[in-house]
């Protein structure tokens, strides 16, 4: 195996590296899969879309890899030197690549290979021990609204109509709930359920995961006057949220899309006069999520509840340090 010291390789001279493989090492060796085996065992649609951007835009032209065997030849002086290039590359408008976005790729790589390793395509995962770049801060770029932008958001939606009754309860859900906008797409009515004298919502995240939240009161009353007004609460196996028009194929039974709870936020964001040009339906799981620290919530309790793996992606979503109206500006009297 290579056992080069990272710091004494040189970018230019990394590819032609080789790892070193006996014969009898080799012939023991499965064929190396095609890489949508790998691609389709990612559930996430967008995740999927950038770690295949990552390996097949990416990683592979620069290492010049053009058949799947070829994989077999990488070595972790060749992670090295992509990573180098990574760090020393910008985008179109000529600025370097941030480190979240440098380690998202190099995740990605290492997913590969371990997919490899557990198929016995390769004999080891050649991005193990290859740095990250450092996040400098937890904080991530969605932003957080405010209090007072989080109630007028709720009270925007009209109370007499179907589409305002709907829309209440999808604004509730979010910002009660903190639901990535799939999981709230894919909930079922059989998905509000009793656990324990308490209602909740039983949430299909990320990886297949279950989770129950409990449901909060807002968010029942709005839910209970949206199937009142829709008509579907009996339907348990139908979409708890659907849409009210449908100009592609006419079908009004099945779930709204994620695009679709996009321009719900979009339409009333607006009509409220609420700018910003990364407010969408994440901010409001950032939202939900400082809004429940801020009032005491563990941040280990708010981890199970955004249905997070590592603790540290949840620090990301904690503005409790970034909100304009808790600056020492607005605490100064004369």
């Amino acid at each position: 195996m290579n056992n080069t010291v990272e710091s004494d390789i040189k970018p230019e001279a990394a590819l032609t590296v080789r790892p070193t493989l006996t014969l009898e090492q080799f012939h023991q060796l499965a064929d190396v899969p095609p890489e949508a085996e790998w691609f389709a065992n990612i559930d996430n649609p967008q995740t999927r879309r950038a770690y295949r951007f990552d390996i097949a835009k990416d990683f592979m032209p620069f290492t010049g890899i053009a058949r799947p065997e070829d994989f077999r030849r990488i070595a972790r002086s060749h992670v090295i030197a992509w990573r180098r290039h990574l760090e020393e590359r910008k985008d179109s408008k000529g600025r370097k690549l941030s480190g979240a976005t440098i380690r998202r790729k190099l995740a990605a790589l290492s997913s590969l290979f371990e997919h490899l390793c557990d198929t016995n395509s390769v004999l080891y995962n050649p991005v193990d021990g290859v740095k990250r770049p450092k996040v400098e801060t937890y904080e991530g770029k969605t932003p957080a609204l405010g209090d007072h932008e989080a109630r007028a958001i709720l009270n925007a939606p009209a109370t007499e109509t179907l589409k305002g009754k709907r829309d209440r309860a999808v604004l509730s859900v979010l910002l009660f709930h903190a639901l990535r906008r799939e999981e709230l797409c894919n909930l079922k009515i059989d998905d509000l359920q009793d656990r324990r004298g308490v209602k909740h919502l039983q949430i299909h995240g990320k990886g297949s995961k279950i989770r129950y939240i409990p449901l909060h009161p807002a968010s029942a009353a709005a839910i209970d006057d949206y199937l009142d007004a829709v008509g579907h609460r009996q339907e348990k196996d139908s979409a708890l949220f659907r849409p009210l028009r449908n100009n592609v194929t006419g079908e009004l039974n099945g779930p709204m899309t994620p695009h679709a709870v996009y321009l719900i936020l979009q339409h009333y964001r607006q009509q409220i006069g609420l700018t910003g040009s990364r407010l969408g339906p994440h901010a409001l799981r950032a939202t939900a999520a400082t809004n429940a620290l801020e009032n005491g919530a563990d941040i280990v309790e708010v981890q199970e509840w955004l249905g997070h793996a590592n603790i540290a992606t949840t620090r990301g979503y904690d503005r409790r340090h970034s909100r304009p109206e808790d600056s020492p500006t607005f605490k100064v009297k004369y």
